[in-house]
């Protein structure tokens, strides 16, 4: 799976989502962004975002525990890291995608990849 947190912000469109103040640290945020499911993590005051869906089965992988900078898929266990979306343990062996995300005027803004 290619990394977005990677490429160029100039191919990237970036969404508000909510304000940042709505997202504690240690807690995360569940949006829908265009037809992509997308869950944001704060973790010790920086923000991540990922795809919510795990590359083993399909299934939800945001309301996983949360190990550090890795979050296990409550299915099956496999776990990613929020940080780049890589793919840390079995049974998944794909990447899942990660978003940048900004803070602008205290706004929490994620980078989709422009259509």
């Amino acid at each position: 799976m290619f990394n977005y947190t990677t490429q160029p912000t100039e191919n990237l469109e970036f969404v508000e989502i909510a304000p940042a103040s709505e997202l504690p640290n240690g807690e995360r945020l569940f949006v829908e962004v265009g037809d992509k499911p997308v869950v944001i993590f704060n973790i010790a005051g920086q923000f991540f975002a990922i795809g919510d869906v795990c590359t083993h089965d399909g299934g939800p992988l945001g309301d996983g525990d949360l190990e550090g900078n890795h979050v296990v898929c409550p299915r099956h266990g496999a776990e990613f890291d929020v940080r780049t979306g890589k793919a840390m343990s079995m049974p998944a062996v794909v990447d899942i995608p990660a978003y940048p995300v900004q803070v602008r005027d205290g706004n929490i803004f994620v980078g989709i990849p422009k259509e």
